[in-house]
């Protein structure tokens, strides 16, 4: 458990050192807490990512003197979401990564638990989703996937992270913009990324949609083939069309963060939003969102909680839209 009195000293003085001027002092790094990162979902996807890297910068700008990393996949997160309400409640040095999947998950599997059960700290990034397949797919544009779908959606396959998450509304939103029923969608759940890379690295699946931080190893590998991505323009660094250049009209902007368990207190509350701010705002932060082409939307504390509850319900509508609620 964390001592309540290194903590707040430390992220008391992360606050003026590190938040104003990006460098820590001597006495920060001497009071530095230990923390603990829950990630529910497998290794290799997006919120493992964004958990160990999270945990990789604080260690380098010494904003923590240790930490654990605890993952419990399944369900887009609606299997971990229980335990780290119920076994981590009150743990005011613990941190849960989530993001849009979850909410969409919570919703389409009409999960017991959800968001307003725990405490949200901050939002950290956002990521526009790809659509990709293997190398050796028939698929050269993202007119050749559409085409397919239309003749039958059946025989295409398409891995991505559990049902109800932002892959499973992309693939959904991408079917009724082109005229294809939902229902008639092959949608291939997976708990983790790398599952989901797996499938499409051995052939198993017509395509994969994810974001593309995921990908984009095994697409500049040239391994897999980067149909479209759901950006509003094109990106730099990235050779691929967005969905409407190929015809499609659709957007879609997936976003993670971090939350805190239930019970804990103001005090522990507003010192792990001053421990995540000084470290949003390092150097090495930003050069790995830059690396992982992840954008930085960080939004904190009360004004977190309320995109929460208001992308919960833009969710909700989508997917009863989708059939998928």
């Amino acid at each position: 458990m964390l001592n309540r009195r290194r903590f707040l000293t430390g992220t008391a003085v992360a606050g003026v050192a590190g938040i104003a001027g990006l460098r820590l002092s001597p006495a920060f790094a001497q009071s530095a807490p230990q923390l603990q990162i829950f990630v529910p979902a497998a290794p290799g996807g997006g919120w493992d990512q964004t958990g160990r890297t999270m945990d990789q910068v604080m260690h380098t700008e010494k904003l923590i003197s240790g930490s654990q990393i605890t993952n419990v996949g399944g369900a887009g997160g609606t299997v971990g979401l229980p335990q780290f309400i119920s076994q981590w409640n009150g743990k005011g040095n613990s941190l849960m990564v989530a993001g849009m999947v979850m909410v969409g998950a919570i919703i389409a599997n009409k999960a017991a638990n959800n968001l307003t059960q725990v405490t949200p700290i901050a939002r950290l990034t956002g990521e526009f989703e790809a659509l990709v397949v293997p190398a050796e797919s028939p698929f050269k544009t993202a007119a050749d996937f559409v085409a397919a779908l239309k003749a039958d959606a059946t025989k295409v396959p398409v891995a991505g992270g559990s049902a109800g998450g932002s892959d499973h509304i992309l693939f959904g939103l991408i079917a009724k913009t082109v005229g294809v029923a939902a229902t008639n969608l092959s949608y291939v759940p997976f708990a983790g990324g790398g599952e989901a890379l797996s499938a499409l690295l051995g052939n198993q699946v017509a395509a994969g949609i994810s974001g593309y931080g995921e990908f984009s190893e095994q697409v500049k590998a040239g391994a897999l083939r980067l149909l479209a991505i759901s950006a509003d323009k094109r990106q730099d660094g990235i050779d691929a069309p967005t969905l409407k250049e190929a015809g499609i009209d659709v957007e879609l902007f997936n976003w993670r963060g971090v939350f805190a368990p239930p019970g804990i207190s103001d005090a522990d509350k507003a010192a792990m939003i001053a421990l995540v701010e000084t470290m949003a705002k390092s150097e090495a932060w930003a050069s790995e969102c830059k690396n992982r082409n992840w954008t930085q939307i960080l939004l904190t504390g009360d004004d977190y909680a309320k995109f929460v509850a208001e992308d919960s319900a833009r969710i909700e509508a989508i997917l009863k839209d989708l059939g998928l609620a």
